[in-house]
């Protein structure tokens, strides 16, 4: 936002969080001529309709107005926001960076895996399940201390990291009924984060190898080392295609590269981190992701085209 407004142009932030409890919404449609669209934070008032560029990022659930006791009185107020809102959201004439649907969309790990797998990209084995047995099998068949297992959303709330499979951990298999679980090979090698702005891409390897816990490089970022690095252009060519078919603008995309030198695709972030990286490697992630959105501003084009049907697809 400062980069943005050193350069002149007029930056709203706009917390879903506060509505409807804290913000106002006001839609209106005239019989002639333009529609009023304004949004009222606790701070300021948003007319809508100005907009020509949108960053979406991280957004927060709506916050009802606790005087409405029952859950459902409380759930039909959110729907409504919710309707209001997101139908205004796509309403608007303005470039989305990333666009809503698709954002919400690419967030899916096996949609994901899918679009990786046809634009050539190396995945780890991998077996999504929730049958007990299922789980024993594809366990024994990879080996105990060499298996990971992991949740699809790591959230504030129920924030859990990649862990090995250790034998206690076979007593407690019969758990996973409740839930489809991750499990993957163990990949060894260092992490790479890249994070991708259109066109722009920005490669840092982290290595957590001798840390505390090699097994997840987010636990761990402080102790690893951290450097930028170049890619292989195969394997931009192949990140950018992913990019492309998945419709997002920016992502943080998580690799492993082997000791033997071959990559490894784990997933894409559609609202990753990328500060932690700029702070220990220089990357210019920041002016990029400002300039991006400043070009747009100025009538540029955004380098993505919309997601094509998977089934029936091939490379």
């Amino acid at each position: 936002m400062r980069r943005l407004e050193m350069t002149g142009r007029e930056v709203v932030r706009v917390d879903l969080a506060d509505f409807p409890a804290c913000g106002e919404i006001t839609l209106g449609y005239p019989a002639a001529g333009q529609p009023d669209l304004t949004l009222t934070t606790p701070t300021r008032q948003v007319p809508l309709d100005r907009c020509r560029v949108a960053w979406w990022r991280r957004v927060r659930p709506f916050t009802v107005d606790q005087r409405l006791g029952g859950a459902r009185d409380r759930g039909f107020a959110a729907s409504e926001t919710g309707q209001a809102l997101h139908g205004l959201f796509h309403s608007l004439s303005c470039t989305w960076v990333n666009p809503p649907m698709l954002d919400q969309i690419a967030h899916h790990k096996p949609y994901q895996w899918e679009v990786a797998r046809q634009v050539g990209l190396a995945l780890p084995r991998t077996l999504v399940t929730n049958q007990p047995e299922k789980a024993r099998t594809f366990i024994q068949d990879v080996g105990v201390g060499r298996t990971v297992f992991k949740a699809f959303l790591a959230n504030v709330d129920a924030w859990r990291e990649t862990r090995l499979v250790r034998w206690e951990d076979l007593d407690h298999l019969e758990s996973v009924r409740y839930a489809p679980v991750i499990f993957q090979e163990f990949v060894p090698g260092a992490d790479l984060r890249v994070t991708v702005v259109g066109d722009r891409v920005f490669a840092a390897e982290i290595d957590a190898s001798a840390t505390s816990y090699p097994v997840d490089m987010r636990m761990v970022v402080d102790e690893a080392l951290v450097r930028p690095v170049a890619l292989p252009s195969a394997l931009t060519d192949m990140l950018l295609r992913l990019m492309r078919r998945l419709g997002l603008v920016y992502g943080a995309i998580d690799l492993r590269r082997r000791p033997d030198g071959h990559y490894v695709f784990f997933e894409v972030n559609p609202a990753g981190q990328w500060l932690f990286v700029e702070e220990r490697t220089g990357l210019p992630i920041t002016a990029e992701v400002a300039g991006l959105l400043a070009r747009i501003d100025e009538g540029g084009q955004v380098p993505v085209t919309a997601p094509r049907p998977l089934v029936g697809r091939s490379v």
